[in-house]
């Protein structure tokens, strides 16, 4: 970068003489050293999958989840720093809270969205604190508009996807997705192309060991975040490492 060091980015509040917020551009860099998550939306529901990088031998399997239920019919997971994204989780819930206090229904998916974002966004504008160094997926189904999926920046911006990645295996992971019949593809044959992309994502030679994380909302969980079932769990792994092992010989 350019500017780096001189004194431009020691505040997220502080432009450089080129109009760039560096905080912003170096919280970017930590999503890019994250393990790789996806979210695809399909024409009933919506498929969650991470790439829980195991950072330890010594941590118990499963204790560190990425992905969250922040209301019935909405998901949440994040690539970035860990700690950042269980807060931020923690504000996706109290937001959903907060919506079905004052109108007593369950939070549109893009106004739970659009709420956090603007709590991000808000840790851009002070000296006194900083951007998230994450980004985020939102994903749910809404009864009017049905399965919804969104990413929100460590800058504040959201967007919304049929099919979105973040984390560093983000550009590779985004080519597949977009190969994929978003519009006809069924919920498990999802579950199984998210647990395909993330293996083909992972690099053994850089990374270390990782877990896999799956979840999804659909008709077969009565439109309620849940994690896949064990048994469609091993099967989407098998044929993932399957996959990548047919690939290896090719």
């Amino acid at each position: 970068m350019a500017s780096q060091g001189t004194g431009y980015d020691l505040s997220a509040s502080t432009y450089s003489p080129d109009g760039r917020i560096f905080q912003i551009e170096y919280a970017m860099k930590a999503v890019e050293n994250a393990g790789t998550a996806i979210g695809i939306r399909t024409k009933d529901g919506v498929v969650f999958g991470v790439e829980n990088l195991v950072q330890s031998k010594l941590l118990v399997p499963g204790s560190n989840k990425r992905i969250f239920t922040v209301a019935d019919h909405v998901g949440f997971t994040s690539a970035g720093l860990t700690a950042d994204g269980k807060h931020l989780a923690g504000r996706a819930r109290d937001e959903a809270e907060n919506f079905y206090d004052n109108y007593k229904q369950p939070v549109p998916v893009k106004t739970l969205a659009e709420r956090v974002a603007l709590y991000v966004q808000a840790f851009t504008l002070y000296s006194s604190v900083r951007p998230f160094g994450l980004s985020s997926i939102i994903g749910g189904i809404d009864k009017e508009r049905g399965p919804q999926l969104f990413v929100i920046e460590p800058s504040g911006m959201f967007w919304g996807y049929n099919g979105c990645a973040i984390g560093k295996g983000k550009q590779f992971a985004k080519t597949e997705i977009e190969k994929l019949p978003l519009d006809t593809i069924s919920m498990q044959e999802a579950v199984e192309e998210v647990a395909r992309i993330i293996y083909k994502a992972h690099d053994d030679a850089k990374d270390k060991e990782f877990e896999l994380q799956l979840s999804w909302i659909g008709p077969e969980t009565n439109n309620v975040q849940q994690p896949v079932p064990r048994a469609l769990y091993e099967e989407a792994v098998r044929k993932a490492q399957q996959a990548l092992e047919e690939e290896m010989e090719d």
